[in-house]
């Protein structure tokens, strides 16, 4: 479960889901029974899937993934869209090795993700969250550095960068983050835009970016399925291999039975929630 959940509940997230409808993107399971004609599947294969609040779930057999047995039901279930969104986050940010990688919001689901990738992928990684626990499972996962940001980042972020400012930085929050952020940004700098849990969407001024020489990329994990379903597939593929190989760690803070799905998400509602909340 992750604030995706929660937008699209509440009919506010930026695909509109008309009702009724079953909540949920993503799932780990066994295979209980097969369709006419499908290959490649057994039952009590385990795999990953699409599905939502729910027992059981049919899903196209294309939409499948395999699971390798060391890896767990809940680190699956805890993996899929927070890390496909991260991978193709930072590939849109053209995050290089060595660079500067500031990560607001780290210890959301998507957020210690994104901590987690831009280590793998050779990024000195600058992790903001609001309290200690946050920071420090953010210190675990690997960030470089934490700040606690409820008075502010610009100025640490400065003096841990010599001055320059981060290289790319990942913005789930919006609002006086992402105008606190375009001061802390290097030269050449990306701003990612993933979404905007403070309420307040950005509003990016273009001379700001002129005098930066900085870029604004927004993107959504769903227009690449939907567009380039091919790349969709290799960036999953690829960090399935990751998950299996130990070389990435999806984090969950609470798991809670089908039965409690509004507890856990009134637990991401009040943002109580490290990581994901799963239903077990």
């Amino acid at each position: 479960m992750s604030f995706t959940d929660v937008l699209r509940i509440a009919g506010q997230y930026h695909v509109k889901t008309a009702p009724p409808f079953i909540p949920g993107g993503e799932a780990a399971g066994q295979i209980i029974e097969l369709g006419t004609g499908v290959t490649g599947f057994t039952v009590g294969d385990r795999v990953l899937c699409g599905g939502g609040f729910a027992e059981e779930t049919v899903q196209p057999a294309a939409s499948l993934i395999k699971l390798p047995e060391n890896i767990s039901f809940e680190a699956a279930a805890a993996f899929r869209s927070n890390y496909t969104t991260a991978l193709y986050a930072l590939q849109r940010a053209r995050l290089q090795p060595g660079e500067t990688l500031l990560v607001h919001g780290a210890a959301g689901g998507v957020g210690l993700a994104t901590v987690d990738v831009g280590k793998l992928m050779g990024a000195r990684v600058i992790a903001t969250a609001r309290n200690p626990e946050r920071l420090e499972i953010c210190m675990r996962l690997g960030a470089d550095h934490v700040i606690d940001y409820s008075s502010g980042f610009r100025d640490q972020v400065l003096s841990l960068t010599g001055g320059r400012g981060a290289d790319v930085i990942f913005d789930p929050v919006g609002g006086d983050v992402f105008d606190e952020s375009m001061r802390a940004i290097a030269p050449f700098g990306r701003i990612l835009i993933v979404g905007f849990t403070s309420g307040r969407p950005a509003v990016a001024k273009t001379n700001h970016l002129l005098v930066k020489d900085a870029e604004v990329v927004g993107f959504t994990i769903g227009a690449l399925n939907r567009l380039d379903p091919e790349r969709a597939r290799r960036n999953l593929d690829v960090l399935v291999g990751w998950l299996g190989a130990g070389r990435i760690s999806p984090y969950h803070s609470h798991a809670l039975p089908l039965a409690q799905a509004a507890e856990a998400l009134r637990l991401i509602v009040e943002r109580k929630v490290i990581g994901k909340a799963l239903l077990v």
